[in-house]
Formats: C-alpha cells, sequence, structure tokens
C-alpha cells in the first residue's frame, strides 16, 4: 500500500527563508514528490501533526487544503492499486496531478523522424508503412499509450489478418515496432512497467525461406537484351554488381564514388552499420563497374548514374529521400526483370545479398569470410545462409532414393 505524508523540504529554503511543502507518495520504497505552492518558515510547520501552526496567519484555510489532497491522494492511490497488480509511485503522482496519457501516436511519428536523422532507410521505410496501416485504422483520431492495451492489440491484430489480410509473419513485423515503441517508452519513463501489455501479449512468426537466385538465374538476368540508355538496364546492371560484389545493399551501391575504387577493390563505411568494409571484387563486378569509366570522371563524381553528381546531399532529408525513391524504383524494375527473365522468384534488391552469401557458401567460402563481407556483427546472423545450403545438399542427396 502507497503512503502519502506531507514533508517540509528545508534544503530547498528561498531568500525569504521559507520552505516549501511537498506530498510525498512512497510506493515500493521509491518515494515521489509533489508540490503544493505553500512556503512556510520552518518554525511554521507541526511535523509531528502534519498541520500547520496557528502562527500562520492562514492557518485553517491551510490545513484544510492538505487534508483534503491527502485524502485525494490517498484515494486515488486506493483505486489504481485496486485496478492494477502493481502501480508506482509515479503512477500515482501523475493521477493526483491530472496528467492525461502521452500520445503513442506522435511518440511514434517522433521515431519516424529519428530514423530519418539517423539516415536510417530500411527500417524508416518499415516502420512508415506501419504507421500509415495504424493511421487508416483510427481514422483521424489520435491514439494514447493507454489505449494501447492488451484488448486494442487484439482488435488491432484481428483487423491486420481478416481485414488486410496480413500474414502471420506480416502481422508479427507490424507489432513488433509497437513493442520496441512501448518499451523505449518504458525506459524513458513516459509510462510505468505495468502499462506495457506486452509481456502478456505474445506475437507469433512463422519460418520462411530467403529468396535469392541460383547461377542459372543469374545467367538469365545477364542475358537479357535491355536497352543500354535505359533506366531498366541500368537497375539489372546494379543487381548482378552487389550478387558479385559482397552483397552490398541498394543504399551504399548507389552512394559508391569512383574514389572508393581503387581499380581492384572498392572501400567505403556502410550506411546501415557505419562499419568500414574493403572488397576486392571479382572480374564479373568489375565488368558491370567498367561499363560506367568515363574518361572526365571525376573522383567525387557517383559510379552508377543514380544520384547527381551536382547536389548535396548532406543537407537535411535530401539523401534519406534520394535513396527512398531509388530503391522502389530499382525494386519496381526488378520485378519487370524477374518476370522478363522467366524467374518465377518475388525479386527485390535485397535478394542479391541473399545471392552473394548462398552463392559463396556453396562455392566453399568460409563462414566468418562471408559474415564479415555481410558486415554482420554476429556470425549467428550469417549462419541462416548455411541451414539454406546444407538443406540443398540434403536435398541433392534424396537422388539415390530414386
Amino acid at each position: 500500500m502507497a503512503s502519502v505524508k506531507v514533508v517540509l523540504v528545508k534544503e530547498k529554503i528561498n531568500k525569504k527563508g521559507e520552505a516549501p511543502l511537498f506530498l510525498r507518495i512512497i510506493k515500493d520504497r521509491k518515494p515521489k514528490y509533489l508540490g503544493l505552492s505553500i512556503y512556510l518558515v520552518p518554525e511554521q510547520w507541526d511535523e509531528v501533526k502534519q498541520r500547520i501552526r496557528k502562527s500562520h496567519p492562514n492557518s485553517v484555510r491551510l490545513n484544510n487544503f492538505l487534508a483534503q489532497k491527502i485524502a485525494e491522494a490517498e484515494g486515488i492511490a486506493f483505486e489504481l492499486e485496486t485496478e492494477k497488480k502493481s502501480v508506482s509511485s509515479l503512477a500515482i503522482k501523475e493521477n493526483i496531478k491530472g496528467k492525461t496519457s502521452p500520445s503513442f501516436l506522435k511518440y511514434f511519428q517522433d521515431y519516424l523522424e529519428l530514423l530519418k536523422d539517423t539516415k536510417k532507410l530500411g527500417t524508416h521505410d518499415k516502420s512508415y508503412s506501419v504507421y500509415l496501416k495504424l493511421k487508416t485504422y483510427l481514422k483521424g483520431r489520435d491514439l494514447t499509450f493507454e489505449e494501447v492495451n492488451y484488448h486494442f492489440l487484439k482488435q488491432y491484430e484481428n483487423y491486420l489478418r481478416n481485414k488486410l489480410g496480413n500474414t502471420t509473419n506480416t502481422v508479427y513485423s507490424n507489432l513488433k515496432i509497437f513493442r520496441k515503441l512501448l518499451n523505449d517508452a518504458v525506459r524513458e519513463e513516459i509510462i510505468e512497467p505495468y502499462a506495457n501489455p506486452f509481456p502478456r501479449y505474445k506475437l507469433a512468426w512463422e519460418k520462411t525461406s530467403k529468396e535469392y537466385l541460383t547461377d542459372e538465374e543469374i545467367q538469365q538476368i545477364e542475358s537479357l537484351q535491355l536497352p543500354e540508355d535505359q533506366v531498366i538496364n541500368h537497375h539489372r546492371n546494379m543487381y548482378i554488381f552487389a550478387a558479385y560484389a559482397g552483397g552490398l545493399r541498394i543504399s551504399d551501391v548507389l552512394q559508391l564514388k569512383w574514389q572508393n575504387f581503387n581499380g581492384t577493390h572498392v572501400t567505403i563505411t556502410t550506411q546501415k552499420t557505419k562499419e568500414q568494409v574493403s572488397i576486392k571484387l571479382p572480374n564479373k563486378a568489375l565488368d558491370y563497374i567498367q561499363k560506367y569509366q568515363r574518361a572526365d570522371a571525376k573522383p567525387t563524381d557517383y559510379i552508377f548514374p543514380f544520384l547527381k553528381n551536382d547536389i548535396d546531399y548532406s543537407k537535411g532529408a535530401s539523401l534519406f529521400n534520394a535513396i527512398s525513391s531509388n530503391t522502389a524504383y530499382a525494386n519496381k524494375n526488378l520485378k519487370i526483370i524477374a518476370e522478363k527473365a522467366g524467374i518465377e522468384k518475388h525479386i527485390s534488391f535485397h535478394t542479391s545479398r541473399h545471392t552473394f552469401a548462398t552463392r559463396a557458401l556453396r562455392k566453399g567460402m568460409r563462414i566468418e569470410y562471408v559474415s564479415k563481407l555481410l558486415g554482420h556483427t554476429a556470425i549467428k546472423t550469417t549462419q541462416v545462409y548455411a541451414k539454406i545450403v546444407n538443406s540443398e545438399l540434403d536435398k541433392a542427396m534424396d537422388i539415390f532414393n530414386d
């Protein structure tokens, strides 16, 4: 049970020799203080009786006010403790102040802005699509943290599954972002731990296989006859280059400049991890870079013709927007390329990364080298590709069962 008491904080005495009165709420040995806007000289306060002495000209009125505040605090504490299994002194304090629950939607918007500022393109795009779904569901109204409870999550999951037709893993990806935001809000003391429903709300995930291309499918895309001056050809070239050049992400390939290439290696600081990587390019990757070499090219010029050499992308969100729009355009064209090549797989630029990893392991490259080239911080992340290759070998052995 929370304890409520009025205390005179003599450490905060002002120039007039007066100290402030605070309402002190203690729950689980954690105190919180609520200012009462009353200042007294220490001699005017009776600590034992919790009353202002009669020597104060307004003692009767102020003592009635204190009694009312103590009763109000004890009542709110009792109600909260009755409603919830766990409640903190902070929650009681905020309820006494009449503070409303902060907006979850606004917190989500701030998170998106942070992703923009830190240029975390992939995370932003995924999170933004989740935000737009939520906005559509809310039909113009706000959503507070208090409203994001277990019941709301069940209703929203039902909406995603049955109204939008989202798969189990899409639902998981959407609600995982909700979970991250609520966990962050707890850490920032915006909400109390008891207000986070995710310790009780379990997310389901179904195992899926990563999409990648075989050697034959890579050859099919390379062999496509595409007009050299069209964007779709440049997207094809950039995709094949990445599939050979260590599975570089599209954000890194777009930003490659001639100063990053020394004739044999590309050396860059990756957009996502901010780690510096140096990759020796195999002959196929070199062939694709040579398609774009020009006698008048400056070291600061971009290798692939998508970002503009005369634009300063360091200002504002211009780089973020340029990479985001170019990624969407490339993925749209890659679907067309896959159809033209007769490949019945869902191809996006990121599959070039999966393609590099599985092909490298199949050709005998050590997994720690693949992990390093991909920029993984833990080899565990790379092991999923080793499982794919092992699964292929298991299937290959089935020929002896025919």
